[in-house]
């Protein structure tokens, strides 16, 4: 896009120059895409009071800017979002976030395509050319750097992420939600082993912690842990660093969202927006600041109520450039609102982030480039780097994959189905075929566990949340099979959300169907691929009506719920923990209740995580175990994945009808609900109406008495 904005300028201003026919159409072009507010050309052939002079001496103005114009544009001074800097302070930034511990390249589909994609040792060319290029680039990362692939197994020993930012030279990074996957202690030993390792470690900012708040309430012992290590590391609300000749503060905050996306963090926050704004004040009374960047962990949204930091931007103008972070958004262009620039390149280290800013004459500063990188197989990896990657890999399979069998490199099983990807689950509201695979394998690794008791389960559910990658065609490794379900960690402190199990009634299974059709539109990780259940459901039926038809599957038959029985669910504990936010989503009207087997609600999910001879049955092992059952149907040793996924089988259909009997057929409770509010609230507007009637018509027999 810069580049031809770029051509198009040359192109225009050639004309211009080669013929000095400047019109009033083409000085108009000039002011609406090349200059800014404070030096806009204002020339209309409607001004009157105009003189010819005063007229002639605009368009010799608007020439010379033409001229000067055509100098930036053949010099590589970048035009496309504005006039060249005024003050002549510019600054190159690179920036992540969400890299989730990809610190290898790994194969994953991108835009429906099979790709090999990303890894730090690209990255890390990347940026070394920048720096090359110029050594005052600012380097900078908006949270949620961990969770997401085999590495994070030795978070807590290696920190290696963090010490991988570091090595590339990155200055400053905030904390995101899955920082806190391995609960207080986890990330507080991260942030020893970090500064104990000696290696050069970016900076960590965070403003809205309260710990006042929590102080008074009393620390608890993980809050205490917390406390000390963010105090031994140095995490500051802010930090400033010196780039060549500009002077940039960076504060970070952790968003509310991010904060309901963490039921394991026992810190308290502000208010992000208020915190940064209180922050802010404090640099520019206390900073001589040129920039003001916020590392944002809260991530921009469709919704302009939602979107965190857009609101952020609204709230706090005098911030020049916020970095989005946690919704994994990769914005194409930069949202602008006012003078402060909101950016996100997406997640997984897929794309590397750069822009340069120009600082203008009133201090504030303008995007002046801006791309979005994609890390592909035409990046070539930096070998240094890549080697210090390799050795924290190496860890892995003694430290964390030995304990299970495994080896990372280990093949589970050769795959030729086309599976779904993680775009899909989030956009596309039907059955797919990954979330299927996943749900299965939670069936059989209980059904055919060492010490399996006999109950069988009725019904397995995947959230879409909870599934981090999918699974491209050829060799499914156990480290792709981890990546694909690589989060948290449980009771036992060892890497991996476990399997629970618990028991719902007919009725609540239904209500947790509806959940799915009317809730997770609004909350698309809510969003429930299952085994042993199938729904059908009108997207065009009213909100908390939509679905016609539940029932379970048993041995490939039609099984009709029955309201008060029980039935034994599996899920993952990270599900469980989140079920209360996706109730909250309902405004509590569809209400789920956990239970044991005797139909006691249950308190704390940890009592009911499923084991085999006394460990925990880890989610992404149980996905290991089904893989690795397959029948080798090409007889070279290695199972192949059966060529059932290769199609849908009605667990979640869409009934796409507008019809009436469409809309109508098998109402609930709820739209009785519904249609009894929009019927009184009718009635109330016709007796308005007529009693508005009356008052006039009273009124104008009152004006004939009195005439």
């Amino acid at each position: 896009m810069v580049a031809y904005h770029r051509k198009k300028a040359t192109a225009v201003l050639l004309v211009l120059c080669t013929y000095a026919k400047i019109t009033d159409g083409w000085l108009i072009f000039i002011e609406r895409y090349y200059f800014s507010d404070a030096v806009k050309i204002r020339l209309s052939r409607k001004n009157k009071d105009a003189t010819k002079g005063e007229h002639a001496m605009k368009k010799l103005f608007a020439m010379t800017a033409a001229v000067l114009l055509l100098f930036s544009v053949l010099l590589g001074i970048p035009a496309a979002y504005g006039q060249a800097p005024e003050t002549g302070k510019t600054l190159d930034i690179l920036f992540s976030h969400d890299t989730h511990s990809h610190l290898n390249t790994f194969t994953t589909v991108v835009e429906d395509e099979e790709t090999d994609i990303g890894g730090f040792a690209r990255a890390n060319t990347l940026i070394k050319a920048q720096r090359a290029k110029d050594p005052d680039t600012l380097v900078i990362d908006g949270g949620d750097f961990s969770m997401g692939t085999l590495i994070q197994t030795v978070f807590e020993t290696q920190a290696a992420e963090l010490r991988m930012l570091g090595y590339m030279g990155y200055d400053v990074t905030t904390f995101g939600n899955h920082e806190f996957d391995y609960r207080s202690k986890g990330l507080a030993n991260m942030l020893t082993s970090a500064r104990t390792s000696g290696d050069a470690v970016p900076a960590i900012v965070v403003c809205n912690v309260d710990w006042d708040a929590m102080e008074s309430a009393g620390l608890t012992e993980g809050q205490q842990l917390l406390k000390d290590a963010f105090a031994a590391y140095g995490v500051q609300d802010y930090t400033v660093l010196q780039k060549g000749d500009v002077r940039i503060a960076v504060v970070g905050v952790f968003g509310k969202d991010a904060l309901s996306c963490a039921p394991t963090c026992e810190l308290k926050f502000k208010d992000p927006v208020q915190a940064v704004k209180a922050t802010v004040a404090e640099i520019k009374a206390n900073e001589n600041a040129d920039m003001i960047v916020c590392v944002s962990h809260s991530g921009t949204w469709d919704d302009p109520k939602k979107s965190e930091d857009e609101l952020l931007a609204k709230g706090v103008p005098d911030l020049d450039l916020i970095l989005s972070g946690h919704t994994h958004s990769r914005i194409r262009e930069p949202i602008r609102h006012g003078d402060t620039y909101v950016v996100s390149c997406g997640e997984y280290g897929k794309n590397l982030g750069s822009l340069t800013m120009a600082q203008k004459a009133d201090g504030r500063w303008q995007v002046t480039d801006y791309q979005l990188i994609p890390i592909t197989a035409d990046i070539p990896a930096d070998a240094q780097t890549q080697e210090v990657i390799d050795r924290f890999m190496d860890t892995v399979d003694e430290d964390y994959l030995a304990q299970f069998g495994y080896t990372k490199d280990q093949v589970l099983a050769e795959n030729d189905v086309v599976f779904s990807n993680l775009k899909d689950l989030g956009k596309v509201h039907t059955e797919h075929n990954l979330g299927d695979i996943i749900a299965d394998a939670y069936v059989y690794a209980v059904e055919n566990a060492a010490d399996y008791d006999g109950v069988p389960v009725d019904l397995a559910v995947v959230p879409s949340g909870t599934v981090r990658d999918t699974y491209a065609r050829g060799d499914i490794t156990v480290e792709q099979v981890f990546n694909s379900f690589s989060l948290g960690i449980g009771a036992d402190g060892v890497p991996g959300y476990p399997l629970i199990e618990v028991y719902l009634t007919g009725k609540e299974l239904r209500t947790a169907a509806e959940i799915d059709a009317s809730v997770s539109d609004f909350m698309t990780t809510a969003r429930l691929y299952c085994s042993g259940l199938n729904l059908t459901y009108n997207p065009h039926r009213l909100l908390l009506n939509k679905v016609t038809d539940v029932y379970l599957v048993k041995d490939g038959q039609r099984v009709e719920l029955q309201n008060d029985k029980l039935y034994r669910i599996v899920a993952d504990l990270y599900s469980g923990q989140m079920l209360s936010a996706v109730t909250d989503m309902s405004y509590g009207i569809l209400s789920i209740v956990p239970k044991y087997a005797d139909g006691t609600p249950i308190e704390d999910f940890e009592d009911v995580i499923l084991t085999e001879n006394g460990k925990e049955l880890k989610g992404w092992d149980a996905i290991a175990r089904y893989m690795a059952s397959f029948e080798d149907t090409d007889g070279d040793g290695i199972g192949n994945v059966p060529d059932y996924y290769s199609t849908l089988h009605d667990r979640k259909k869409v009934e796409d009808s507008r019809s009436l009997s469409a809309l109508l057929k098998k109402p609930n409770r709820f739209t009785f609900i519904l249609l009894g509010l929009i019927l009184t609230a009718v009635v109330l507007v016709v007796c308005l109406v007529l009693l508005l009637r009356k008052l006039v018509r009273k009124l104008r027999r009152r004006r004939k008495v009195l005439d």
